[in-house]
């Protein structure tokens, strides 16, 4: 199969005024949030409409100029680690072609191909941040009329939340109508409650969490599927006294950690932390708009110690990520607004950096995607059959990370979609773990 690129060109805001608008600033996480490109690819058949290849662009590149009027500052360029500005450089825009039909790809699902139909490599660190772009989009046509509608969203200035506002917006602009809810939301939320420094914080602290998302390795990336009886099951296991009702998302980490470090148990490793990823926007007070530009989460942490942790039951492994989680509640966070939140913002960097200081420590992160409604970004053409995220990361990546998310469908609707990265001969392992494999199915067919 190849994928081959037909055209490039730049999709700018519509309005002829976006560049008199006043820089946007960028908030103080966004500031210490190194560079990276956040994937993913919505897959739709196209068997309602009658749109031909080139209508179905002039109508995503005629929406997206409009949407980006209200998004402005995922049009420009950041500056100076401090503002956003310059917003008719725009968004890349790709067209290419597929030489087979969207089913057959599906049914083979080649996780080393998701790649190409994606507009950059994701999750590599990009060091020159005043060069990317804040969004870009590649729009893979297939033989059958099909799309894969692949994006990249800049992890410094957008996360789940913020990505999917636009989505949304830029599918209702395609529709036809303006998602009124969030036409009139204010974008600047959140460096109004977390102003940014200026000048830029010192390096040093960026280049701490630079240390903690990228290291030099080889990693695989797997796709497992956990079905509603695998995630009953798993949750059930999971109970104790301190967590009676734990969610799919804590049982899920829960076993995945636990099989990672079953899998480790040769290795050196003799400490695990998990990095908890915690959607900031429903515990500040006032609580922020899901379309607030920037990336409102924080890591919450939780270490286990290899000896006891390997023997731990699975409800002790989430009563303690529960009580790391905790820690970053609404009182904690009115500690980081203002002017007066930068050096708790330190204090939250140094235990980063303490933690991950440990000599024979693996560090596993987790993030789950499951409310950001990916699966029902419709733009005319009905939901996605399917959206994945990547197939494999370079050496100098995000690493040993997770990624949960819906895989949607009539079939799989109440499943849930693990992305592992790992390193490739810790994935080794766990992928032929039979305890593993019983409860989690290893890239099932999309189309049955």
């Amino acid at each position: 199969m190849e994928i081959g690129i037909v055209s490039r060109e730049v999709v700018r805001p519509s309005s002829l005024h976006v560049h008199l608008l006043k820089p946007f600033k960028i908030s103080l996480l966004d500031q210490l949030t190194p560079t990276t490109f956040a994937p993913l690819v919505l897959f739709y058949p196209m068997k309602s409409t009658h749109l031909k290849g080139t209508q179905i662009s002039t109508q995503l590149k005629e929406s997206l100029s409009k949407t980006l009027e209200h998004f402005y500052p995922l049009a420009g360029r950041v500056r100076d680690n401090l503002i956003i500005n310059d917003y008719d450089e725009g968004v890349p825009y790709i067209e290419t072609r597929v030489n087979t039909h969207l089913f057959e790809f599906l049914q083979n699902r080649p996780m080393e191909l998701l790649n190409q139909c994606l507009p950059y490599p994701p999750f590599s660190h990009q060091p020159n941040p005043h060069q990317v772009p804040q969004v870009a989009v590649q729009l893979n046509t297939f033989d059958c009329g099909g799309v894969a509608l692949g994006l990249c969203f800049s992890h410094k200035i957008i996360d789940g939340g913020t990505a999917s506002a636009f989505l949304r917006s830029w599918a209702a602009n395609t529709r036809g109508g303006y998602h009124k809810a969030v036409k009139y939301e204010n974008l600047s939320q959140a460096s109004m409650i977390f102003p940014p420094q200026n000048p830029s914080p010192n390096h040093q602290y960026l280049s701490v969490m630079e240390k903690i998302w990228f290291r030099e390795a080889k990693y695989k990336t797997r796709r497992f599927v956990f079905d509603a009886k695998a995630i009953a099951t798993l949750r059930s296991e999971c109970k104790g006294e301190r967590v009676p009702n734990p969610t799919r998302t804590e049982a899920l980490s829960a076993f995945i950690l636990k099989s990672t470090m079953l899998a480790l148990r040769s290795t050196a490793s003799s400490r695990f932390v998990l990095h908890q990823a915690v959607n900031l926007r429903r515990l500040t007070e006032p609580r922020l708009s899901t379309c607030s530009v920037g990336n409102l989460f924080l890591w919450a942490t939780a270490a286990y110690d290899m000896e006891h942790a390997a023997e731990m039951g699975l409800h002790g492994l989430v009563a303690r990520m529960r009580q790391g989680v905790g820690k970053i509640n609404s009182e904690y966070l009115k500690t980081l607004h203002g002017d007066e939140g930068f050096p708790k913002v330190c204090e939250y960097i140094k235990r980063m950096e303490e933690v991950s200081a440990h000599e024979n420590l693996e560090a596993l992160k987790f993030s789950s995607w499951v409310k950001f409604g990916f699966n029902e970004v419709d733009f005319g053409w009905g939901n996605p059959i399917w959206s994945s995220i990547f197939g494999e990361v370079g050496s100098n990546s995000f690493q040993n990370v997770t990624f949960f998310k819906e895989t949607g469908g009539a079939i799989y609707d109440t499943a849930v979609e693990a992305w592992v990265t790992l390193d490739e001969k810790i994935m080794s392992v766990l992928e032929h773990d039979p305890q593993f494999l019983a409860l989690a199915s290893p890239n099932p067919s999309i189309i049955v």
